[in-house]
């Protein structure tokens, strides 16, 4: 309850809280951002004395607002581009692959070739 003077009319002082930092989440800032926006300025400072609140707290809250919608506005949309360095990978890894069935291929034909010497060497010798 808001206390009162002797003559009766609302004390305007902020009501002393606890000490200590008070924390306040992103929901109530908004909410109470845009009930602040929409009233007058006797109604501003009700509000700001019900809450126990400072207008200094007001001017950071929006500031924190308007640049995070800022940086939201701001960021590239879509999604995000690829780092060089994965495309050199993938890049890298295909080749490696195709290295790799091309040495099987070489060495079916080494085997064969091989084989067929030793062939060629077994009827040489026997004839």
């Amino acid at each position: 309850m808001a206390s009162t003077n002797d003559h009766g009319t609302p004390d305007p002082q902020v009501t002393p809280r606890s000490a200590g930092h008070r924390r306040y989440s992103a929901a109530y800032k908004a909410r109470i951002l845009a009930e602040y926006e929409g009233l007058d300025k006797q109604a501003k400072g009700a509000l700001l004395r019900r809450e126990g609140l400072y207008s200094s707290l007001i001017t950071t809250w929006r500031q924190q607002r308007d640049k995070g919608a800022e940086a939201a506005l701001a960021a590239p949309a879509g999604r995000p581009k690829a780092d060089p360095r994965d495309k050199e990978i993938a890049r890298l890894e295909a080749e490696n692959a195709k290295l790799q069935a091309e040495l099987g291929k070489a060495r079916t034909v080494i085997e064969v070739q091989s084989k067929l010497s030793a062939l060629l060497q077994g009827r040489v010798v026997k004839r």
